[in-house]
């Protein structure tokens, strides 16, 4: 008799353009369906995000929620509580896997309350006790993360600094965690000279990439700095934007105001095209969890310059592939001013980055460690 997949219904708040979105996506897509079947479940996005699942996972199908999605109400969230529950019981799963910190709070409870012994497993995409929440909002947090980890079989994050520092905090124990790293497919091979030319980039400008949300945990208040600083210096650069959010206006008012060296162009499907149009990739964050956009960067072959935080030296790899620097403007530049002025390094540190990634940071590897896992706890 054929062994049954292991039923496993992923959660997550919502499928904004970003990291947990991709991942999420990526697992619903590359893992083998005759050992696993998956269902997918998550709420809307807000008006001023750009869904994830209608712009580029089209061809991933999600059972949606309404008040699952990121912002808290009392009542939609009990009402998308309960329909979890409902959606639960008649799903009957092996596994419930959450991502995100509000799904993984209503998954996990309504698992609780589906009546049927389900495994639980939840992933950390970031650093949730940074940048995100102040004061007693963080002891609460702390507070229901240590009550729901005693009832979570698996604790997944995606990068080392974040397992750390959950742990500090009494977030669950050493043995309930595991590691697994994005993993993204190889990128398409590009014409550098016709990439470039798709993106009107003059000959003689160094273009750094910055992709992600213009939301104030990405900073790009701290990233027009640089780009001052980099006018200032008079160095031959520019500073090009693929993304969009609620400080993107404000953005895009004061680089027009101040003659900034930046170029933006809003949401884009074609992040591969860019980074290999481009010379540097840069990210000017308060707070990550292991970014994406510097994995696929880093596949590109592009040198990273980023701020050190987060679980960002699981990617970059101090003066190896790139800079890691302090959240200061000057640091920043300076990493950046190495880069613009010597390609041969930028060559040298863009390969280096390259082989990283393809060791650590595949679709097939991520899919294995999954599946693997998936099928331990189902045993």
């Amino acid at each position: 008799m054929a062994k049954q997949p292991v039923r496993v219904v992923q959660i997550i708040a919502r499928m904004n353009v970003g990291g947990p979105a991709v991942i999420v996506a990526d697992l619903m897509r590359s893992l083998d369906k005759s050992a696993v079947e998956q269902t997918l479940i998550t709420g809307y996005c807000d008006e001023n995000e750009a869904d994830y699942l209608e712009t580029v996972a089209t061809d991933v199908k999600a059972t949606r929620i309404a008040g699952l999605g990121r912002s808290v109400s009392l009542v939609a969230d009990v009402r998308a509580f309960f329909a979890l529950v409902g959606m639960l019981r008649e799903l009957r799963p092996d596994i419930v896997h959450t991502h995100t910190a509000k799904a993984g709070v209503l998954g996990r409870l309504a698992s609780m309350l589906a009546g049927r012994k389900v495994k639980r497993v939840h992933t950390f995409h970031g650093h949730l006790l940074h940048g995100y929440f102040s004061g007693w909002k963080v002891r609460l947090v702390i507070a229901i993360e240590k009550f729901l980890a005693k009832r979570t079989d698996v604790l997944l994050a995606v990068g080392n600094k974040v397992k750390d520092d959950l742990l500090a905090v009494g977030i669950g124990k050493a043995d309930q965690y595991k590691v697994f790293f994005p993993g993204l497919k190889d990128p398409k091979k590009f014409e550098k000279a016709k990439v470039r030319a798709a993106f009107d980039m003059e000959d003689g400008l160094t273009y750094i990439a910055f992709v992600g949300r213009l939301t104030q945990i990405k900073r790009p208040d701290r990233l027009l700095d640089v780009a001052a600083e980099i006018k200032s210096r008079g160095l031959k650069a520019r500073i090009i934007i693929a993304g969009e959010g609620d400080l993107f206006e404000k953005s895009k008012a004061r680089a027009n105001e101040q003659g900034l060296p930046i170029t933006f162009l809003g949401w884009r499907k074609d992040i591969s095209e860019l980074f290999a149009a481009s010379d540097i990739a840069v990210l000017t964050s308060d707070n990550e969890g292991i970014p994406l956009t510097l994995i696929q960067a880093a596949q590109a072959g592009l040198p990273i310059v980023a701020t050190e935080v987060g679980s960002m030296g699981d990617i970059v790899i101090h003066e190896s592939n790139g800079y890691l620097t302090d959240t200061s403007p000057a640091a920043i530049t300076d990493a950046l001013e190495k880069l613009i002025v010597d390609p041969v390094l930028r060559q040298i540190m863009g390969t280096a980055g390259r082989e990283r990634a393809v060791g650590y940071f595949s679709l097939e590897k991520m899919s294995q460690d999954h599946t693997e896992l998936y099928q331990l706890l189902h045993r």
